[in-house]
């Protein structure tokens, strides 16, 4: 078996007045719903914790399978008499990318809450820092509420950060080279791509969780939630914005390395013009067969370079009068 610390990263018995009593795995076979509303915090990936909730828990078979799988799109499910919620939030963790979300699953029947992880989830943290000031859910439907605009709220960097990066692309399309910009534009599309795929069904998840009539989430509780849910459209409608703002900017850097391109061109059209006669001329009297004009004359080298002079004189002058440049 794994080690029991690792396995279950936090348990404890709300008391009903914001506060939560810790507990260990072997408090956990002892728990009665007369006691309190239970909360069970495990990873996943622990043997463990596997265990238990596929041999102890009581769980139906499609609840645990929920509960373990490797990837959860966020969704809020009624089923066998309770909800089953998968949420994302924005992995935080130094080093790592942003859209790189973390996922947890939740369920509860109205009397105790599992949850599990893979990966560290601040916002889980502060729960549990809030349950040990006092500060904590006093239900199950708090819990919830509490959990979502946590989630969200840890959003708020990140959403601030792509706002900065877009903004930094614009005022380095006026000054910048374009071709440094390609990987920075990049970067930004695809981290709000990453981020929209999550939030926009978390938005329906939090819809759903928020239209769910049972008994233990009352209407004031449903409100709350509105107000989380409004949070996280206007974070969505941030994250529109940036990417709109990017897709103007990646066309408008398109648009100047086309003309770029189109000034190189028109460049090198204009030499290869000018040095086409003159190309012509040279290997003209350049073939080595009998009656090349001027061979004997001690002068005609001087002559026929003036000859080219001129030739470059009059084509510089055309090309102006047609104002080719």
């Amino acid at each position: 078996m794994g080690n029991c610390k690792e396995s279950l990263i936090y348990g404890c018995i709300l008391d009903g007045q914001g506060c939560g009593r810790a507990i260990d795995w072997s408090y956990i076979s002892q728990w009665t719903p007369e006691q309190g509303i239970i909360w069970l915090h495990f990873d996943y990936t622990s043997e463990q914790a596997r265990d238990w909730l596929k041999y102890e828990s009581g769980l139906d078979r499609f609840v645990i399978d929920a509960l373990l799988t490797e990837e959860s799109r966020p969704r809020t499910t009624q089923m066998a008499g309770g909800l089953l919620i998968a949420l994302r939030g924005v992995n935080l963790s130094p080093g790592s990318d942003p859209e790189d979300m973390v996922g947890i699953r939740i369920w509860t029947d109205g009397h105790r809450i599992i949850s599990t992880r893979r990966r560290k989830l601040l916002s889980v943290s502060d729960v549990i820092e809030r349950l040990e000031a006092g500060l904590g859910p006093k239900d199950i439907a708090e819990f919830l509420v509490l959990l979502a605009d946590r989630l969200i709220t840890r959003m708020g960097t990140t959403i601030d950060e792509t706002e900065d990066r877009v903004a930094e692309i614009e005022e380095l399309m006026l000054s910048a080279e374009s071709y440094a910009l390609r990987g920075k534009i990049t970067s930004l599309r695809r981290t709000v791509i990453a981020l929209r795929r999550y939030l926009a069904p978390q938005r329906e998840a939090m819809t759903q969780m928020q239209a769910i009539r049972v008994s233990w989430i009352n209407h004031d509780i449903q409100q709350n939630m509105r107000e989380v849910i409004d949070h996280l459209i206007r974070y969505l409608e941030e994250l529109d914005s940036v990417r709109d703002r990017a897709a103007v900017a990646h066309e408008e850097l398109a648009n100047r390395l086309t003309e770029q391109m189109n000034n190189r061109m028109y460049v090198l059209s204009l030499v290869a013009a000018i040095f086409l006669p003159l190309g012509f001329f040279t290997g003209l009297l350049g073939i080595n067969v009998g009656g090349i004009p001027g061979a004997e004359n001690p002068w005609s080298f001087e002559i026929f370079c003036a000859l080219l002079v001129v030739i470059v004189t009059i084509q510089v002058w055309f090309f102006k009068k047609k104002k080719w440049f």
